[in-house]
This record gives structure tokens, C-alpha cells and sequence, in this order.
């Protein structure tokens, strides 16, 4: 019996029909195992994962697969964004094995639950050296009922790495050179079309954004600003990006950015928004505006929930055809544009007769020329005409659960590019998907992880708090709204309390409690998307300085502590750590006063957020006594700001427009 009908996730729900017997993730299944002993065949994936609908269509479709399945496994589907801790620990498991990873993940484990073998896609017949899949469920079978030490044999050693890893000793550590990091990542970044060498190539927001903090802090173009620019710029004139609708798949296959592996995920350009912004606004880069602007235009057409909040993904097919939404004929682009708009458009968007990916084009402008000012605005008239009739293709399916962590990426990410590029509508945009997913998905103190159709899959994991808790300081830097601090405060004491681990000050995925798993997950290093842990201790640095609460600066300091032994294991693997490192290093306090001080910060507003942390002083009282811009209120005036970092503050700044150069100058 299929046992899929009643789940929340879309990704689930794509298997409700399988001839599989499939069981969604809990103690039933085991059970289950264990009564009729039979090992567990676990398949993880997600909605917009191409290879997990290759695999679902040629075996888990098939009546013969199948019957094979159901009767020699109890078989178990996750979906990886519901679950991400349980798609960590048998990851890792798979890693033990020396093997690569991916989706599908196909792990098998004993009634237990341990793993004992697995592995990614497996074809229906022996191919590039992969066994047939169901030729391969008989001999796990086999093995597992007639050498059951060698299984036991093969469990152990799985578990034992499991528990090594997380149990790496965590020495003292110098204090990070981010300066020297950064140019040792600039330096493994391709000269030519950025990003680090090779293909497939991934955005790796993280450490774009450590380029692009150590090249803003020095005068002139650094390695690591050229670096973070130039990848920025490649990825935005890639086929990557979607040129008519807006928003960046989510890697590209080759070593150019030109052919994508066409899903596109809420993370990515959530994370992407914000470095777009941040030099669209340093450089007034014209192509990294409009990035910005295009991921919003996505976010709002294609991602937008009735609920206000955003949905998780876009999957690579449509009609059973990766990428076939996205791509277009000469001839399909000369009838709709007419020959002289067409010709002009197929120019600059390398759109050719043979096509420049399987016979069809994926627009680019990799290797085209600028346009000059006329003819960009009859390219912006051109590709809204192709957008409004792309718009009458069959769309590829939309992943629509609500899931905080993802959603309190994209609500910072807008909240704070609201302000670098004066869209007051984007923060209205902030406002609503946070309100959602703070009254809606509230579990107590704390979060849930996943909401769909009201159903909602708690308690929620430490990432999920602590993007929100960015979320909200972003929203209170954008506002001075008190509630947003006080949100940041509760959740930030909720992560504390049942995620951080008191033995190695790290926090961990899942609550303390949890004993689900054979192993807590407890992982430092960024992924797609960055670490609890890095963004994390951002927060405790802003939520130090805006409380003033010498508890959250000790919080802070231990944190950010723990964390940098953590990253000193592999510095280019934990970005957000690094990034936490240079706000904790480099970045001031701005605190504004006297009556008209909201034009102070609005002008704040527009400075990087990357090392500016803001306070609203309404009177004298609002900052504590040994503050040191506390006894300097009285200079404000009609209003002012006041420039703090390393225990002290400036004289005051009494002119808004002058407060970006008089931060430069302090350094």
C-alpha cells in the first residue's frame, strides 16, 4: 500500500501513485522492518530535482521494479527540504563510502536504522558501470538475509564515522586573516568567467560575499573585489540567469555559466539579491541593478504565496523536458518578434539557427556586445513581449511549502536591498512573508520548519531560527520597529536553550533532544545554503550592540569562539562564519538622535549592511550609561548620528549625506 496520499510535500505527493509501497519517514516504517525483516530502503530527493524524476519514471513507475521493491525492502521516501537532517546524516553516511553524493540519494539500512550501503541514481539496466537497480535491491537482499555479521560489519563502521566526524577536535585558533583568505579564494576563482575553477559551476554566495567584503574594505580594485565582480557579472550575462522573467537557476553544468540545470530555488536568489544590491549600489553597475531587480520581479510573480510568504522551488522540466520552458528557436523568436526585432534580439542574445545548447538557444549575452542606451530599451520592450508569450507554455511545477529557513533568507535579503536601492515596495514584500511565517509557523518559542496547506512539520531546525532572527534585525535595521528586536531575542533564546551543544558551544540542526536519528547533525560548514552557525553568530554580534545586554555580548563572544575553531578546519567551506568574523571585526555602530535623526537613517540605509549595524536613541535614556555615545546625545541637535566601533564614538555626523564618507574616513 502506498502510503503517500496524506502527506504535505509536493515531492511526496508526485510518488502518491508509484506502484511502490511507499512509507513517509517515522517509527511505523521501522516497525514494519523489523516485523517482517526486511531492510530499509530509503530514497531522498526533492521536487525540482531532474534525476530524482529520471529515477521515479524508469523504476519507481515500473509494476516490475516495484514488485520487487515491496517485497524485499519496506521502502521509505524523504523529501530533503522537509527533512534536511535526515538527508545530513545519510549523506555523510554515503560520503563514509567514498562516495560523491547527489540526488536521488538511495541509501539502505538496517531495521535499526543505520546504514549499511547506498547510493545516488541508479539506472533500470547496467549502464556506465552501474548495476541495474533491481538486480542491485537482490543482492542487498540477499546479502542481508544470508551475511548478516557482514551487514552488522558494514553498519558499525558507518556509525563509528558518523560519530568521528562529529566528534573533531576543536582547538584554540588564531584569530582569522580575512584578508589573506580572501585573496587564497580569489586566487582559485577562474579568471576568465569567475566562480571557483571548473564545472559544474555553483553561485557559492558565501564566499562571493567574503571576496566582496575584503575588496570594499581596500581602496582600489583588490584580487578579491575583481574576483566577486567578475563572477557576478558572468553569472548575470550567463545562461544561468533568466533573462526575460527574472531569478538564476541553480548552477550551471559547464565551466561558462551558459547551460543552468534549469530549477531554480528560493535560496540561491535570496542570497544572490543581496550581493547583487550590495554592488549594484557600491559600483551603480547597471547589469547587477538589474539582477536585483529581476529576482524580485521572479520572487513576486512566480514565488508569491496567497499567504504572502514564498514558495521553496521551480523544477528544471516542464512537460517532461528539463529546460524546455526556457529555451528558444531562431525561428520561434523571428515569429514572434518579426524579422528585424527578431534578428536584432537573436544578436545580442546569441540566439542562432543550429542553437547553442541541443539544438535550441538559452538566451546569454556571455559573448555579445553592450548595447548602447536606444537599443538596451528596445531590448527591455522585446523580452517583455517573449515573457508575455512564454507565459503561454505549460510552466514547470512550483514546490509550494512555506519553509522558514529559505523564507527568512529571502525576507532579509529583501529588506535590506530595499534600502541600498530605494524600493519601498520590496519591504512591504519583507513585511508580508514575515508576518506569515512568524504568526503562522510559530511552535511555542520557537519555529516550525515546513508549512503547507496548513499542515506544518515542527519542531523546526536551527536554521530555521536563525534566518529568521536575521530576518528580523534586518527588519528592525529597516524599521526601528521594537517588535522585530523582541522577536530576535525570543528565538535567538529559544536556539540557545535547545540547539547549541554545551560541550562544544556549536549548534546543531536539530534540538538536543532529538534521538531520532543515529546521529545528532551537527554540521559547520555552508551548503547551498550558509550554516546555522555562521549566520547565527552574525546575529549575536547585532543583537550584543543593540541590546547593550553584557549576557548577549558574552553569548556573542563564545559563540563566535567555537565557531572559528570550527572553521579553521576548512576556512573556504564556512563563508558565513568568516563573514560573521568581519561584521564582529570591521563593522560600527551607527546610533541616530535628536528629533529629525530619520533622516540619518534612511541615509544609513543606503550604506552595505555588511558592517553597519543601526540604533535608534529617541531620547537620552534609550542607550545605557556606560554607552559611549550615551553622555553625547546632547550634541545631536536636530538630529544627527554617531559613528561607534572598538568602545568609543565619534563626534557627531550632522549632515545625512555625509555620513557614508565620514564612515570611510573613521577607518
Amino acid at each position: 500500500m502506498n502510503r503517500l496520499a496524506g502527506a504535505a510535500s509536493p515531492y511526496l505527493l508526485q510518488h502518491r501513485d508509484n506502484p511502490v509501497d511507499w512509507w513517509e519517514w517515522g517509527p511505523e516504517a521501522f516497525a514494519e522492518a523489523k516485523r517482517s525483516n526486511r531492510p530499509v530502503l530509503l530514497s531522498i530527493g526533492y521536487a525540482a530535482c531532474h534525476w530524482c524524476h529520471v529515477m521515479a519514471h524508469e523504476s519507481f513507475e515500473n509494476p516490475a521494479t516495484a514488485a520487487v521493491m515491496n517485497e524485499l525492502f519496506v521502502n521509505i521516501k524523504v523529501d530533503r527540504e522537509e527533512r534536511p537532517d535526515i538527508d545530513h546524516v545519510y549523506m555523510s553516511a554515503l560520503h563514509s563510502l567514498g562516495e560523491q553524493g547527489g540526488w536521488p540519494l538511495t541509501m539502505f539500512l538496517t531495521p535499526e536504522g543505520d546504514a549499511f550501503w547506498g547510493g545516488t541514481y541508479f539506472p533500470p539496466e547496467p549502464r556506465h558501470g552501474r548495476p541495474s537497480f533491481t538486480g542491485l535491491l537482490r543482492q542487498i537482499s540477499a546479502v542481508f538475509q544470508r551475511e548478516p555479521e557482514r551487514i552488522a560489519g558494514n553498519a558499525a563502521a558507518i556509525r563509528d564515522a558518523l560519530r568521528r566526524a562529529d566528534a573533531a577536535n576543536l582547538a584554540d585558533v588564531a584569530e582569522p586573516d580575512l584578508d589573506h583568505l580572501a585573496d587564497q579564494v580569489a586566487g582559485a576563482f577562474d579568471p576568465r568567467d569567475g566562480g571557483l575553477n571548473g564545472a559544474p559551476k555553483f553561485p557559492n554566495p558565501g564566499l562571493l560575499e567574503l571576496l566582496w567584503r575584503a575588496g570594499s574594505r581596500r581602496s582600489g580594485i583588490s584580487s578579491a573585489l575583481a574576483a566577486a565582480t567578475l563572477t557576478l557579472d558572468r553569472m548575470a550575462c550567463g545562461g544561468i540567469h533568466d533573462h526575460l522573467g527574472g531569478g538564476f537557476a541553480r548552477y550551471a553544468v559547464d565551466a561558462h555559466w551558459l547551460v543552468p540545470h534549469f530549477e531554480k530555488m528560493l535560496y540561491d536568489n535570496a542570497q544572490l539579491l543581496a550581493l547583487y544590491a550590495l554592488e549594484a549600489k557600491r559600483s551603480g553597475n547597471l547589469l547587477a541593478r538589474e539582477a536585483a531587480t529581476g529576482i524580485v520581479a521572479w520572487l513576486e510573480r512566480d514565488m508569491l504565496l496567497p499567504e504572502g510568504a514564498f514558495a521553496a522551488s521551480l523544477d528544471a522540466d516542464s512537460e517532461g523536458v528539463e529546460g524546455k520552458f526556457y529555451v528558444w528557436s531562431l525561428a520561434e523568436i523571428t515569429a514572434i518578434l518579426g524579422a528585424e526585432d527578431g534578428a536584432l534580439f537573436a544578436r545580442f542574445y546569441d540566439v542562432t539557427g543550429p542553437g547553442n545548447w541541443e539544438e535550441t538557444n538559452i538566451l546569454n549575452r556571455l559573448d555579445q556586445p553592450d548595447p548602447d542606451a536606444e537599443t538596451a530599451l528596445r531590448l527591455a520592450a522585446l523580452k517583455q513581449r517573449l515573457l508575455t508569450e512564454r507565459a503561454n507554455r505549460v510552466p514547470p511545477a512550483r514546490d509550494d511549502k512555506i519553509l522558514a529557513d529559505w523564507n527568512g533568507l529571502a525576507i532579509a535579503a529583501l529588506a535590506r536591498a530595499s534600502g541600498l536601492l530605494d524600493r519601498p515596495g520590496w519591504l512591504a514584500l519583507a513585511r508580508d512573508a514575515y508576518r506569515f511565517v512568524a504568526e503562522s509557523m510559530a511552535d511555542g518559542e520557537g519555529l516550525a520548519h515546513s508549512y503547507r496547506l496548513g499542515r506544518r512539520i515542527r519542531p523546526g531546525f536551527a536554521l530555521d531560527h536563525a534566518a529568521m532572527i536575521d530576518a528580523a534585525l534586518a527588519l528592525h535595521d529597516a524599521t526601528l520597529e521594537r517588535r522585530f528586536l523582541d522577536d530576535a531575542i525570543r528565538w535567538s533564546s529559544h536556539l540557545d536553550r535547545h540547539y547549541r551543544d554545551p560541550g562544544t558551544g556549536l549548534i546543531g540542526m536539530t534540538r538536543l533532544e532529538s534521538g531520532e536519528l543515529p546521529v545528532l547533525p551537527r554540521p559547520t560548514h555552508d551548503d547551498a545554503v550558509p550554516n546555522a552557525l555562521g549566520i547565527h553568530a552574525a546575529n549575536l554580534v547585532r543583537l550584543a550592540v543593540k541590546t547593550a545586554d553584557p549576557g548577549q555580548r558574552a553569548r556573542a563572544g563564545s559563540l563566535m569562539k567555537a565557531a572559528l575553531k570550527a572553521a579553521a578546519r576548512a576556512p573556504m567551506a564556512h563563508g558565513a562564519i568568516l563573514n560573521a568574523y568581519d561584521l564582529a571585526r570591521n563593522g560600527v555602530e551607527l546610533v541616530f538622535a535628536g528629533p529629525e535623526r530619520a533622516a540619518f537613517h534612511q541615509a544609513a540605509r543606503r550604506l552595505p549592511y555588511t558592517t553597519t549595524i543601526l540604533i535608534d536613541c529617541p531620547d537620552a535614556t534609550s542607550l545605557p550609561a556606560d554607552h559611549p555615545a550615551a553622555a553625547m546625545i546632547r550634541l545631536a541637535g536636530a538630529g544627527a548620528a554617531f559613528i561607534c566601533f572598538d568602545g568609543r564614538c565619534l563626534p557627531p555626523v550632522t549632515d545625512p549625506n555625509r555620513l557614508a564618507e565620514a564612515i570611510a574616513a573613521a577607518r
